[in-house]
């Protein structure tokens, strides 16, 4: 099926005016008279056709039609775009597949709800002599190979973030987490410096069936723990039961959902012997190869989960202190909680032989300016962060990087926050589409990001496959972006009309204008923005909170350490709040999946009920 086609059934199947959402008689006092019940239908009637009206130059969003959920007025039903995924997962046509993600794209970006800025790469800095370290297109780093003048080094002094949320693979949720897992565990597969996928555990590439559905992968024999405890198949099975099982809360659960079930719900995977693991998928999966060299598929040891967390009420407290078993090039020696750690080579690491670094000492700090401090004094080899104002000054030395990443910085609102009470669905989206509208992210791109990021007009990166050879942020025959080759034009570009529109967004939404185009104080926009530590983020902050003030709309910034950052976001703890996303595997899918309503990286809290969270 084309793309443009499947863009007509999608609409047409989730047509659903907002009134029977918003305006039906049962959601009435009891104690309503007929009269007082036909006029608030009539008053929100009149409201869904404004927003209509307002939305000619945001055409294409005001064709995919959302009725609210069944506990907000205000956030849209997410059932239709949950279904879209699940149906995605299972297509076996390609480019139907491809269609079907770009809808998916569409529905979220109608929303509003996530507001891209702009498309990451990774800054960092590195002494001069290190080589051999690498780090893949989603921001996962390793470090067991570097050398410095081309020699083995006694240790290496590194940075990437502050004190780690999990360092249970199956846990872990961020980029740093992910790093310190694959330097401390590791799957059949991993990657190599060049990006490639291939064997780690694994001896060999896979075996498949003719239907490409049954995967069965051989294991290097005589594999150990850190303890020197025997590593085998079984522990594969069982560390994929786990991380699959929804008891383990991993936020990455859903990745599991390519594979088939068992009449329990769990996934099918089996160990027929010791050195044999087999898994069998619900449809081909074009990046099956990219998820076993992802965390969540990497082992932890049963014996330690269990003996920690004996009644399964806290699945990470054996990843909680130094000196638990892991299977990768490290273990974790030492750790001084929010201030470092030391990882030690692991000699039962099945690459011993080739680590070139025997320790790694990590200083955890989001302070960019400490940390600076402390690699200019040579108390760090390795700097992952650069406070704003001295990326000018050090972007032209040797030891300042910029690599690609495939990912994207954006601006995430969770949907039921109290700033949409009494809005209809379709206001509440207007709303943040306008706020969108108003942000400069070329300004943002040039004066805090300053390494020549490119503005994002869409949530899928630029560069990310289409699932079947080609490029998904391309304009064809088959698909082609509302505005250019994205959802919208940015501030930079198109100033005076996207103020415009981004005005008549907000009238749709029952806000109102002075003849200055300031917002009325009669109704007033306040917006509480939540990131965490980092002049960087908070830089952004501050430019967004002045563009947003251009029109009247006030902004509160509220910075929080990364840990408490981290789960506020995850529980919903907020209204409006920095994002990021780097994609663990080169696949659309990869984007959308993490926003159905029961994945644990929904920060926007679609198809959630917050009653149901308490």
């Amino acid at each position: 099926m084309k793309k443009k086609a499947l863009a007509i059934v999608l609409a047409s199947t989730m047509v659903a005016g907002v009134v029977a959402g918003c305006g039906s008689a049962a959601s009435a006092p009891a104690s309503a008279p007929a009269a007082s019940t036909e006029a608030a239908a009539a008053s929100t009637e009149a409201a869904a056709a404004t927003t209509e009206a307002a939305a000619s130059d945001d055409d294409w969003a005001s064709k995919i039609k959302f009725t609210a959920s069944s506990y907000n007025e205000a956030a849209p039903d997410w059932s239709e775009y949950d279904k879209l995924i699940s149906e995605i997962r299972t297509d076996t046509d390609l480019e139907d597949r491809e269609a079907k993600m770009h809808q998916a794209e569409d529905m979220l970006m109608a929303t509003g709800a996530v507001l891209p800025l702009y498309y990451y790469n990774d800054l960092y800095l590195e002494k001069e002599g290190f080589s051999g370290d690498f780090a893949t297109v989603f921001g996962t780093k390793y470090f067991m190979y570097a050398k410095k003048d081309g020699k083995a080094v006694d240790k290496m002094h590194i940075n990437l973030a502050s004190e780690p949320d999990h360092l249970d693979p199956a846990l872990n949720s961020s980029v740093d987490g992910a790093a310190l897992a694959a330097n401390s565990f590791v799957g059949l597969y991993t990657y190599d410096a060049d990006g490639k996928v291939v064997p780690a555990l694994a001896d060999g590439d896979p075996e498949i069936s003719d239907d490409n559905l049954t995967y069965t992968v051989k294991m290097k024999k005589d594999l150990k723990w850190s303890d020197g405890s025997t590593l085998n198949a079984n522990d594969i099975i069982y560390s994929w039961q786990r991380a699959a099982d929804p008891k383990t809360a991993s936020d990455y659960a859903y990745l599991f959902d390519v594979f088939a079930k068992n009449d329990d719900g769990t996934p099918v995977c089996s160990a027929p012997d010791d050195n044999t693991v087999t898994f069998t998928l619900t449809a081909p999966c074009p990046y099956i190869m990219s998820l076993l060299a992802f965390p969540v598929f990497m082992p932890v040891q049963k014996a330690a989960v269990e003996a920690a967390d004996p009644d399964g009420s806290n699945p990470g407290a054996w990843a909680s202190e130094a000196g638990f078993v892991s299977n990768g090039a490290y273990t974790l020696k030492s750790w001084k909680h929010n201030e470092s750690m030391v990882y030690v080579k692991n000699p039962n690491f099945y690459d011993a032989d080739n680590v070139s670094v025997d320790e790694l000492d990590f200083m955890l700090s989001a302070d960019d300016t400490a940390i600076l401090a402390a690699y200019q004094s040579g108390d760090l080899d390795y700097a992952d962060t650069v406070p704003n104002g001295e990326i000018q000054n050090l972007k032209d030395k040797p030891d300042f990087h910029v690599i690609p990443n495939m990912g994207t910085y954006y601006v995430g609102f969770n949907v039921n926050s109290k700033m949409f009470d009494g809005k209809t669905v379709d206001q509440a989206n207007a709303m943040r589409r306008a706020i969108s509208l108003l942000i400069d992210r070329q300004y943002i791109i040039d004066t805090i990001g300053q390494t020549e990021q490119q503005a994002a007009t869409s949530f899928i990166p630029a560069g990310m496959s289409d699932g079947h050879g080609g490029v998904f942020k391309e304009n064809d025959s088959d698909y082609t972006f509302p505005v250019d080759d994205g959802y919208y034009k940015d501030l930079s570009a198109d100033q005076e009309g996207n103020t415009a529109k981004a005005i008549e967004l907000l009238k749709s939404a029952g806000f109102k204008f002075d003849d200055n185009n300031q917002l009325s104080a009669d109704t007033p926009l306040h917006i509480n923005y939540l990131t965490n530590q980092g002049t960087g983020h908070e830089g952004i902050a501050q430019a967004i909170q002045q563009d947003l003030s251009a029109v009247g709309i006030t902004m509160d910034i509220s910075v929080e350490d990364w840990q408490t950052f981290l789960n506020d976001r995850k529980q919903g703890n907020f209204d409006v709040a920095r994002e990021g996303w780097l994609a663990d595997y080169d696949d659309p899918i990869n984007m959308l999946e993490m926003w159905t309503s029961d994945s644990g990286n929904n920060d926007c809290q679609f198809g959630v009920d917050p009653s149901a969270k308490k």
